[in-house]
């Protein structure tokens, strides 16, 4: 297939989220309170929240770590999955190191009929800050280790969050998802036409050589334009 079909991807976007991704008043109004309040456009699009959504389901998690709330449009969809996994006790655990974000994401996930911070807690400060408490939290005892990290943060850290998503998943099959790792890979030089020689530790190197886990990283097209995920799970 040619790559000529790319010029295509709005098309084809706008067909399937009409048929696969209806909105819903919850998400419509996440989105339009966010962006009311000067949260700039970036959280993941409508298929790509529903994707997580359902990777959330086919997990069977229970408790789901989420880094970079932003307005909490991705935290409604985890919330959402987590319900639909049955029972009680299921949870997520959302960091933003914006206060004033924070608030608003508190605001649209209670719109959405989540009990914050019974279903989901949005903690405040930077995440590599409030990940050693939440490890202290788990070896009191006090914390359930997690199911599914996804990690949404500042790209240039994103190799020390999924060091400490492996350390504070529940263990073998439990998943990993580092999002904009294609546009980090292009933008920080490690390939693309500024490409600068191997060896400087990248997060796709540094997995590759890790034995804790299985991964792979997926390019994709769509709303958030050219750009791709890395999923490990943890052996």
């Amino acid at each position: 297939m040619s790559v000529s079909n790319v010029t295509h991807v709005s098309a084809v976007e706008a067909h399937t989220e009409k048929h696969l991704v209806p909105p819903t008043p919850a998400l419509t109004h996440a989105y339009a309170n966010s962006t009311a309040h000067g949260i700039p456009m970036i959280a993941v699009s409508p298929s790509q929240g529903k994707f997580l959504s359902l990777l959330t389901s086919l997990s069977g998690a229970r408790h789901v770590l989420e880094l970079g709330t932003l307005g909490g449009y991705s935290s409604i969809w985890f919330a959402q999955a987590l319900k639909r996994n049955g029972g009680g006790g299921g949870k997520l655990t959302s960091i933003e190191i914006d206060p004033a974000r924070r608030e608003v994401a508190i605001a649209n996930l209670e719109a959405a009929g989540v009990q914050v911070p019974q279903e989901a807690e949005v903690l405040l400060g930077a995440g590599l800050d409030v990940l050693p408490r939440l490890e202290a939290e788990m070896a009191a005892g006090t914390r359930a280790r997690f199911d599914f990290v996804f990690v949404d943060a500042d790209w240039e850290n994103q190799w020390r969050y999924f060091e400490w998503g492996v350390r504070l998943c529940k263990g073998r099959g439990s998943v990993v998802y580092v999002d904009n790792v294609v546009r980090w890979l292009l933008e920080s030089g490690v390939v693309g036409p500024e490409r600068r020689e191997e060896g400087g530790g990248d997060l796709v190197e540094r997995v590759g050589r890790d034995g804790r886990v299985e991964a792979v990283v997926m390019q994709t097209v769509g709303a958030k334009d050219y750009d791709g995920f890395l999923m490990a799970v943890v052996k």
